[in-house]
């Protein structure tokens, strides 16, 4: 597991998780293909980021940069802001809780896809 892994994952929930949101309010092909492809490179990212790490980690890792990544996201393209210094502070605390999760940048192994029989 490294961080690109985990933030790649992050990524492709967002991208399946808007495409989703569009298909469910607007329907059409485009938007669930979207989703679907999302969905598709989180389970491909989520397999290699357990490859030779453990769910506690991987988790607490994915769900602190996937905070940090939507909540840029909502910043930089929908305009929201924070109504507290305090909330602030805790987004602050996720990015000292991922630095002391220890997280490598690059992946330390080579990912080797699993065999399915």
């Amino acid at each position: 597991m490294s961080f690109v892994d985990i933030g790649i994952l992050s990524i492709c929930e967002i991208v399946g998780d808007f495409g989703y949101q569009f298909y469910a309010n607007g329907g059409g092909i485009l938007p669930f293909s979207i989703g679907t492809l999302g969905y598709v490179g989180v389970v491909y990212f989520l397999i290699k980021s357990l490859q030779g790490s453990t769910i506690l980690l991987v988790n607490g890792a994915w769900d602190g940069i996937s905070a940090l990544i939507e909540s840029l996201a909502a910043v930089l393209f929908l305009g929201q802001r924070l109504d507290s210094p305090y909330q602030y502070l805790g987004l602050l605390f996720i990015i000292i809780g991922l630095f002391f999760l220890k997280i490598p940048l690059q992946r330390e192994k080579k990912f080797i896809l699993p065999k399915l029989f």
